[in-house]
């Protein structure tokens, strides 16, 4: 992995939020914050590219979300001094499940990731405040995510960078260290971490997706790095499988120029 320069980085990525939402017509920008690594940068970041006033932060806990996550997240907000609201999806969640009950904790997961979707869109149209992201590089490019849901966004800004480099940034932007030093969690479920489920560690799955994303190696060049075939292959099959997740949904091309094909409308033709 190539150790990058965050104090850059922090300034890029400041830039680039700030630009994204003026250029958008907007003037603020809401997060989804889980008390979570990846949240906590991406708050950290919008509140520097646009000042705490117009920072908004929604903490959405569903019943079975670990209990420190509220702490975590309350606490950060009123260090960075942003706007903080508790909406609870736990009804909304739930009323689902009575109609089509399930025991399938994905299928859980996958609903409150898309009730929190839907919450961070009421509301940013309720205050005018475009939605950012969270998602890191390491989650888009195996599909760790719920499409429609927790990779619903109008930008990323962590989306080039992996999960690893997304803990050295938030070592220099100071984040609480209860929330650097916790193990990594979407918080679908009671006890849920990231690498349980993926089944990797994010150290050793953002090397192999960098040699195989940055430096371009081929499979059998990056197992003769030192990783397991076995390993490698899986990652492979996560990225291959999850390309969808990545794109717009296809068009069947009918005309001369065709939406997502041969026609993009810059944002900033008009401008």
């Amino acid at each position: 992995m190539i150790e990058l320069d965050y104090t850059q980085v922090e300034a890029v990525l400041v830039r680039f939020i700030r630009d994204f939402v003026h250029k958008n017509g907007f003037e603020n920008a809401v997060l989804g914050v889980s008390g979570g690594l990846d949240s906590a940068v991406a708050l950290s970041l919008t509140r520097l590219a646009l000042g705490p006033r117009h920072t908004r932060a929604l903490f959405m806990p569903y019943r079975l979300s670990s209990p420190q996550s509220p702490a975590d997240a309350q606490a950060l907000c009123r260090e960075l001094e942003v706007k903080a609201e508790t909406v609870e999806i736990t009804s909304m969640v739930d009323a689902y499940l009575e109609s089509f009950p399930t025991d399938n904790p994905v299928q859980v997961g996958n609903l409150c990731a898309r009730a929190r979707m839907m919450v961070l869109f009421d509301h940013s149209e309720r205050y005018r405040a475009l939605v950012i992201g969270t998602s890191n590089k390491s989650e888009i490019l195996i599909g760790y995510s719920t499409i429609f849901g927790d990779s619903a966004a109008a930008c990323l800004p962590l989306g080039d960078l992996y999960k690893t480099q997304v803990f050295g940034l938030a070592a220099h932007l100071d984040i609480p260290a209860q929330i650097r030093n916790k193990p990594p969690t979407a918080d679908l479920w009671d006890q849920q971490t990231d690498e349980g489920e993926i089944g990797l560690t994010y150290k050793e799955l953002d090397r192999i997706l960098f040699h195989r994303v940055e430096e371009r190696l081929r499979v059998d060049e990056v197992v003769a790095l030192g990783h397991e075939r076995e390993t490698v292959l899986r990652v492979e099959d996560m990225i291959v499988r999850s390309q969808f997740k990545r794109v717009m949904p296809p068009v069947a091309k009918l005309q001369n120029r065709s939406v997502g094909i041969d026609f993009r409308y810059p944002r900033d033709w008009k401008r």
